[in-house]
């Protein structure tokens, strides 16, 4: 049995003490949260016991998961992996850079699994492309939300457009060679609206777009290489695979000839994988007790974790001197 203690009753903390409750072989040690208000009501719908002490309740768990806000991460992260604890830690995994950098020297150190909470690895939808061959030349991701106050203590790059970051660096896997990007602030005091390019040194752009006060949800990323389109809808959690076959090539239901000229023929064939239904964060949740249990890497290390923030940072760099050029 794996003791669990979170960190966070807010409204991500409900959710993954909701989740952790309904996984097998997990019991919840118990919270801490310094609103009475959010303690209160956690209480009242999961019947966790609250803690007041921040050691003890790290003491008496093997497993601390921080769901509290991005600024106390560290803090709470480096407390835990000193005392030998493994370490679940929404994303971003810290408040700066030099934080996120401890934090990945800590866990080699201390030979510990911490993983970072970039749930979007888990969404059916990119796990739906499963063995699929992935090299992407080009790739294009929109990430549009209505405004929630919520999340506005940080730039949309390190609220929306790091989960597309993420998956972006996982896919390409190749050091990046130039940034630049743009951005405005409309509602908040952070950028709202930003849009980066990131290219790559084997050739890959990635253009990025990000927008917390859209009229409506949108979070769609589109991949181009030599042979293929691939499709992925975060939210609607749709994927289909697009791609150009020889005219010899057995034909599929979905398939149709592409005359491409000089007497050739193509074939144009379209896939829909089956997307399965199932739940991220649960997903995440009991894939890194599994890795506790078993000894099997995480999904999104604390390694992954520091190089997405690494970038969003560099994104944010870019976009104020973008701004300061231009005034904005």
């Amino acid at each position: 049995m794996l003791r669990v203690g979170i960190f966070g009753a807010g409204h991500l903390g409900k959710i993954h003490m909701q989740q952790w409750k309904e996984i097998p072989g997990i019991q919840l040690t118990g919270f801490y949260d310094p609103d009475d208000i959010q303690a209160a009501s956690a209480i009242a719908q999961y019947q966790v016991p609250r803690y007041g002490d921040i050691e003890q309740l790290i003491h008496q768990s093997d497993i601390i998961d921080i769901v509290s806000p991005t600024t106390t991460h560290h803090e709470i992260a480096r407390a835990c992996i000193l005392n030998g604890k493994h370490v679940f830690v929404e994303k971003p995994l810290a408040h700066t850079l030099d934080e996120a950098q401890e934090l990945v020297k800590l866990v080699q150190e201390a030979n510990v699994k911490c993983q970072v909470g970039h749930v979007e690895r888990y969404n059916p939808a990119l796990l739906a492309l499963g063995e699929q061959q992935l090299q992407p030349m080009f790739i294009e991701a929109h990430r549009l939300a209505q405004f929630n106050p919520r999340g506005t203590d940080v730039a949309v790059i390190l609220d929306l457009m790091i989960h597309d970051i993420d998956i972006v660096l996982h896919l390409v896997k190749s050091p990046v060679r130039r940034i630049s990007a743009s951005g405005v602030s409309v509602i908040s005091e952070t950028a709202d609206i930003a849009n980066a390019r990131i290219e790559f040194d084997n050739g890959c752009v990635a253009n990025l777009t990000s927008s917390r006060i859209s009229l409506k949800k949108m979070r769609k990323m589109r991949l181009f290489q030599r042979d293929a389109y691939i499709g992925i809808d975060f939210l609607e959690k749709k994927t289909e695979v697009i791609r150009l076959k020889e005219e010899t090539t057995e034909r599929g239901m979905l398939d149709f000839p592409l005359d491409v000229g000089n007497g050739e023929t193509k074939i144009i064939s379209v896939q829909m994988p089956d997307v399965a239904n199932t739940n991220a964060i649960r997903m995440e949740l009991n894939e890194f007790a599994d890795a506790i249990r078993t000894g099997r890497p995480v999904r999104v290390s604390v390694q992954d974790g520091y190089q997405a923030m690494d970038v969003a940072h560099q994104i944010l760099k870019k976009m104020s001197l973008h701004n300061e050029l231009h005034n904005v």
